[in-house]
């Protein structure tokens, strides 16, 4: 992940943080759903979602602390 991605991501409050967390979770649902029915072609995107998901949780955790 690019430098200018994380500054963008410690800048956000937790209500966004959470909005992020769930895009996230929809993407990944759907990236799943479709990999079951052969049409994902990047399965990649499921382990970059993935990932995702936990660094944004990261933050949140260290803001709610």
């Amino acid at each position: 992940m690019g430098k200018k991605k994380l500054e963008s991501i410690k800048n956000l409050s937790v209500k966004e943080l959470d909005q992020k967390i769930t895009e996230n979770q929809k993407a990944l649902f759907e990236s799943k759903i479709k990999l079951s029915t052969g049409q994902l072609e990047n399965t990649a995107s499921i382990w970059k979602i993935r990932k995702d998901i936990a660094r944004l949780k990261t933050f949140l955790s260290q803001k709610s602390s």
